[in-house]
């Protein structure tokens, strides 16, 4: 059975703006989603399309359709100004997770998990490949 069937067309369209919104979420820690963020973001979103739960893999492949349009609308249309922006993405977060209640414990539970890893992802898109090599354990407050 396939619970995203069970959603009306509205809640899945926003729905589908689940990674995106948590992509620029990730992306706004310096107040903008900058070219290696968004193409991290979009290159993530299509990788998923083979490499997520069994359970999202319809998901995903339609995320993978929209993504594109979808980071860029969004981060067009989101307050530009750092405290407004994260306001206005969590917002709408919020809204997603009325939606996701619809789905299930075990859908919920699979895409929070999903969704971490794309906020991790493109939290790292700067990541140094250097910073590996010299401290190859993380060190709070000297590598982050």
């Amino acid at each position: 059975m396939n619970p995203f069937k069970n959603l009306s067309a509205q809640e899945n369209e926003m729905l589908l703006k689940f990674p995106a919104y948590i992509s620029l979420l990730a992306a706004n820690r310096d107040g903008n989603l900058d070219n290696i963020e968004k193409k991290s973001a979009i290159n993530f979103a299509h990788t998923k399309t083979f490499s997520c739960n069994p359970l999202l893999t319809e998901f995903y492949k339609e995320v993978d359709k929209v993504f594109v349009n979808n980071i860029e609308q969004l981060d067009k249309d989101l307050p530009k100004e750092n405290d407004s922006r994260e306001t206005a993405i969590k917002k709408e977060l919020l809204e997603i997770e009325k939606i996701l209640l619809k789905l299930g414990k075990e859908h919920i539970s699979i895409m929070h998990s999903s969704m971490k890893s794309f906020k991790d992802h493109v939290s790292k898109a700067h990541h140094n490949v250097l910073m590996d090599f010299i401290f190859p354990l993380p060190m709070p407050g000297l590598i982050e």
